[in-house]
């Protein structure tokens, strides 16, 4: 694959070769199989001594993310030859396709890295099929716990646990009593959240890390979480597509959805909410 710096904007333009794979026959078990076996890699590490290393970003980077990085990007390259593959790993060490087109994977094998550093069981492995700029599939695993959330078409969102049959999932509209609002643990501006919050009527404020804050929306367990700092596309991709197949949005400060294959990947200030009123 071909070397990009890694101050370079990765460019967007049309690929000239239709995919092999439409969109509809890529199984969804594949890519589940995949997470779990990122997830199995990542254990291996979990609350045992490892290198942390720093990323030019300064954000942590540990054997267990490149470890998952690697089975995730050769399990998508042997499924879909044709769609480039773009992860976070990767592209910190200026490896990235030189055109990604319309359609592409978007990786973060290690959401939550400093949950896992500091043992915590708050992280996730997260894949995303991105299609015309919206995430049409998306699988988010935690690997403590064994959960899997996927999502692709509206309705289609689920959750599986340990031993328990996959069951469907939705976003609920507020409750009456207010706002379950979600918040990072690692990332929180609390600050800057009382003021974004300021006139709304708030029940409650649950902290939780990595994508997971995007699931408990789409399962019904709470109602938006405000990210007023900075992402990249691939820490939100796989799941707001499970958020958007449970009924919920990602939009924009401006109130647009948000859109992926931006310039440099990076994403605005954004809510995640659940259905409309």
């Amino acid at each position: 694959m071909p070397i990009v710096p890694r101050d370079c904007e990765l460019p967007i333009k049309t690929p000239s070769v239709k995919p092999s794979v439409p969109i509809p026959t890529i199984e969804l078990d594949i890519l589940t199989d995949l997470a779990r076996e990122a997830g199995a890699a990542i254990l291996r590490y979990f609350r045992r001594e490892i290198v942390v290393d720093r990323k030019d970003d300064h954000s942590p980077v540990t054997e267990a993310d490149r470890a998952a990085d690697a089975i995730i990007a050769a399990g998508l390259r042997k499924l879909t030859p044709d769609i480039p593959v773009i992860t976070e790993e990767e592209v910190a060490d200026g490896v990235a396709p030189t055109a990604i087109g319309t359609r592409f994977w978007l990786v973060d094998p290690l959401d939550g890295t400093r949950e896992f550093i500091h043992g915590r069981d708050e992280f996730t492995v997260n894949i995303a099929l991105i299609d015309a700029g919206a995430p049409v599939i998306g699988v988010v695993y935690l690997p403590v716990q064994e959960q899997l959330y996927t999502g692709r078409t509206p309705g289609t969102a689920s959750l599986s646990e340990a031993g328990i049959p996959p069951r469907l999932i939705e976003a609920r509209q507020v409750p009456a009593g207010g706002l379950s609002v979600v918040a990072s643990r690692s990332h929180a501006d609390k600050d800057e959240l009382k003021t974004f919050l300021a006139g709304m009527r708030v029940a409650e404020i649950l902290v939780a890390g990595s994508s997971l804050k995007f699931c408990l929306i789409a399962e019904g367990k709470a109602d938006l979480y405000p990210r007023l700092g900075p992402t990249m596309e691939w820490d939100t991709a796989a799941a707001d597509a499970v958020l958007r197949a449970a009924g919920g949005h990602v939009r924009t400060v401006d109130g647009a959805a948000l859109k992926y294959g931006k310039p440099g990947l990076r994403n605005p200030h954004f809510t995640a909410s659940g259905r409309d009123s």
